[in-house]
């Protein structure tokens, strides 16, 4: 890390340079590999106004480079994917391992896929810590979809399905849901993709981010509860955008405090200390329903890497913060 000397740095003229120019060189260089998409959602004025206070610096990586070539880098942030991207990151880690890479290609890819992302929440036991923990009961539906009333029977699924592409890849396509109500309308369905049994939660999800330690929930709205009626009146199967955007934001809606209440911070501190540990991963989300009607039954429904940070309420300072105690040595 490029840290400031206690020699007082002069120009070529011989003249000391003043103490707060010194003090404006950046302390910390974080070089990023980012989507444009993400770079404008996250790269916002206030975020780089913040870094630039505490002595951060932002610098592009060219992704069409060699990294041995660029920096030197105190930490590099990216969320890119490919072959060569990855070659291009650990041939860079191997020759610099004292830079932090946000996050290990290899623990991202295990988010890629929504089989094994939920797989690391079903083997914990959160079954009595303030609150019940798991997740919903699904199948994998790799290819074939005349096969997919057969597997839901055997898995022993019950109407209304939530259907989900299988392989999460960044596009707004892997995030579409699909809600199938009759046994008939399944085989619509294109695979690969996961089905998974619909829990009533009066239309409200918490997005639990987090970075590093720091963990911050807010509401979003999310699909409204089925009823019998519902069920006996309606087929086939509906389409539905990424429904937990910011536009859908719940923490200033008037919500009966049964559905708004936030999850026990005990039990999400245990939650994202766990799967941190798992996943190995230190910037992602959770999202998690609370089953309408009861007070502690929890269900994970789907984990994120990188999410939108920047529609998290006081990001930009969560987020420098983070970026500094690495250097200092706070995470490890």
């Amino acid at each position: 890390m490029r840290l400031n000397g206690d020699a007082t740095p002069r120009n070529e003229q011989g003249k000391e340079i003043e103490r707060g120019a010194l003090q404006q060189q950046p302390k910390l260089v974080v070089g990023y590999a980012l989507t444009s998409k993400k770079v404008k959602s996250f790269l916002q004025p206030n975020l780089e106004g913040l870094a630039r206070k505490k002595g951060i610096s932002f610098v592009p990586i060219d992704q069409s480079r060699p990294l041995s070539g660029q920096g030197p880098f105190d930490i590099v942030l990216h969320k890119l994917r490919g072959k060569n991207w990855q070659q291009n990151l650990e041939d860079y880690v191997e020759q610099h391992p004292e830079v932090t890479v946000l996050d290990p290609p290899e623990a991202i890819q295990h988010l890629c896929n929504r089989q094994s992302m939920l797989q690391d929440v079903a083997d914990l036991d959160l079954s009595d810590w303030h609150g019940k923990v798991s997740v919903p009961k699904q199948v994998v539906i790799p290819k074939d979809p005349s096969s997919i009333p057969e597997a839901v029977s055997k898995a022993g699924l019950t109407l209304p399905l939530i259907a989900k592409p299988l392989i999460v890849d960044g596009t707004a396509k892997s995030h579409e849901l699909f809600l199938a109500y009759d046994q008939f309308s399944l085989s619509l369905l294109e695979p690969p993709l996961v089905l998974q049994e619909f829990v009533n939660h009066g239309g409200v999800l918490f997005k639990v981010f987090i970075v590093g330690d720091a963990i911050k929930v807010v509401r979003r709205f999310s699909l409204p509860d089925v009823t019998k009626q519902d069920l006996s009146h309606s087929s086939g199967v509906f389409r539905f955008p990424r429904v937990s955007c910011s536009a859908a934001s719940a923490d200033d809606a008037d919500l009966d405090p049964g559905v708004s209440e936030l999850p026990p911070r005990a039990l999400l501190e245990r939650l994202v200390n766990e799967l941190r540990w798992r996943l190995g991963l230190r910037l992602f989300n959770i999202d998690i329903i609370r089953e309408h009607g009861t007070k502690d039954r929890y269900y994970v429904i789907d984990i994120n890497y990188f999410p939108g940070y920047g529609k998290m309420p006081g990001y930009e300072h969560i987020f420098t913060e983070f970026l500094l105690g690495l250097v200092r040595g706070n995470y490890k």
